[in-house]
């Protein structure tokens, strides 16, 4: 069974739907979702209505919180920006979508356990890049393979305790790389694999620019950081 990794959408529906076909060409199984469906770009709704039916699993990510409380008091001022233009902007459906979800999952697909959060295990807002992956904080998630996002930066890991894995950003990515990251666990094989997918991303900035949002948050899309 193969099971698709998503993370990081923030309301990039080009990105979001490149990836959606991506899966559905491969046939993949199951897709589970690491967080921040919303946030940075210009179709918060149409997004979460995509991961909402998309996903079996998903976990709250820390601009879905911020947007759903309207806090942007630990963003900078460009995400801070995104967040009250998206808070303003979700309707009832998305409101309650992203009010349903929780700061953890924990699930087993054929025998493999599995333990996400956006995050880490302690904190929604803590950033877990790869020197700060060792064995104790795989052995904290719980399970045989943890799953975090937040980082943008596409990362898997095999320790003595189990499976790291960082999909990278759908619809932000940080690593450099401008395609749009997302990962694919075969429980078979027990291994995990980045992959990467092109998106139109002049419409995608384009749609920020519109919007009003900080043009950097356009710009930053061609650079991959």
């Amino acid at each position: 069974m193969k099971l698709a990794i998503i993370s990081d959408i923030h309301s990039n529906l080009h990105a979001l739907e490149a990836v959606k076909e991506a899966i559905d060409r491969a046939g993949t199984d199951e897709v589970v979702c690491a967080g921040d469906v919303v946030g940075y770009g210009a179709f918060p709704n149409e997004c979460c209505q995509i991961v909402r039916k998309l996903a079996s699993n998903i976990v709250l990510g820390n601009h879905d919180l911020a947007c759903l409380r309207r806090d942007p008091s630990r963003m900078n001022p460009y995400a801070a920006k995104a967040i009250l233009w998206t808070a303003d902007r979700l309707n009832d459906e998305s409101q309650q979508f992203i009010h349903s979800l929780r700061e953890e999952h924990k699930f087993a697909i054929e025998g493999v356990r599995f333990s996400m959060f956006h995050g880490s295990p302690s904190s929604v807002d803590e950033y877990v890049f790869e020197q700060d992956v060792d064995e104790s904080l795989v052995e904290a998630g719980g399970g045989d393979v943890l799953i975090l996002g937040h980082t943008h930066v596409p990362l898997v890991m095999r320790l003595r305790t189990g499976l790291f894995v960082n999909p990278g950003a759908v619809g932000q990515p940080r690593d450099g790389e401008w395609k749009a990251s997302y990962a694919v666990f075969d429980t078979e094989t027990r291994k995990c694999e980045v992959k990467r997918e092109e998106y139109d991303l002049q419409a995608a900035a384009e749609a920020i620019r519109s919007a009003g949002l900080p043009g950097l948050l356009a710009e930053r899309l061609f650079y991959g950081t």
